[in-house]
């Protein structure tokens, strides 16, 4: 993982490299935020970033920073030719050391829950190693939220071992008031964080 210490060949102990973070949005307007999350991020972490087809309406791209890579469903074959060439999705999950799924649209918690693979984020999802972190923060109307479909996936990913960062209640942007709304980039990146600082402090403990 990101947070273990590193030994160079003469056994000295060096400083760990940034932690993978691959970040992934799915259909939701507050993917109008993904650009941010990004940016908060992208200081302290090596990131890789993925946007399903709905995402794009509300990415604007040119705000991406300069050195992290947005992958897109057109990119999942886009370097597979023949037998024994790399598949994206794959070396995506053995690159990661954590996901984050910011924002998670229902459509996707569903595709998820059901273990549908139909796009380049779950195809990731559906690969995932579970010794490894993934986290989602959920982002959709209060009524869908509210409705009962959800609570069934949020307890099959939770099953999984999929971690959930908890939606906030807010002027939502079809006008409704409620909860539903994703929790802001900033609180997403100080969620990650202290996981990291917290395994790092059990890792040293344990040396």
């Amino acid at each position: 993982m990101a947070y273990s210490e590193l030994v160079n060949s003469e056994g000295e102990s060096v400083a760990p490299r940034k932690p993978r973070i691959l970040l992934a949005a799915s259909g939701s307007v507050a993917a109008v935020k993904f650009a941010n999350l990004c940016h908060c991020f992208s200081e302290w972490a090596e990131v890789r970033a993925v946007a399903t087809s709905a995402s794009l309406h509300f990415i604007d791209r040119a705000s991406i920073p300069k050195d992290v890579i947005l992958y897109t469903d057109e990119d999942e074959w886009s370097s597979w030719k023949k037998l024994g060439d790399s598949v994206l999705h794959i070396e995506l999950r053995r690159w990661a050391d954590i996901m984050i799924i910011a924002p998670l649209s229902a459509n996707t918690l569903g595709k998820i829950a059901g273990g549908l693979c139909d796009n380049l984020l779950t195809c990731v999802v559906r690969a995932w190693d579970y010794n490894k972190p993934l986290f989602v923060a959920p982002a959709m109307n209060t009524y869908m939220w509210n409705n009962p479909f959800t609570e069934r996936h949020l307890i099959s990913i939770d099953e999984l071992g999929i971690t959930l960062i908890p939606p906030v209640s807010k002027r939502l942007a079809c006008g409704d008031y409620g909860n539903g709304a994703m929790a802001e980039p900033s609180t997403i990146y100080s969620t990650i964080r202290l996981f990291f600082e917290s395994k790092a402090q059990q890792s040293n403990n344990h040396i």
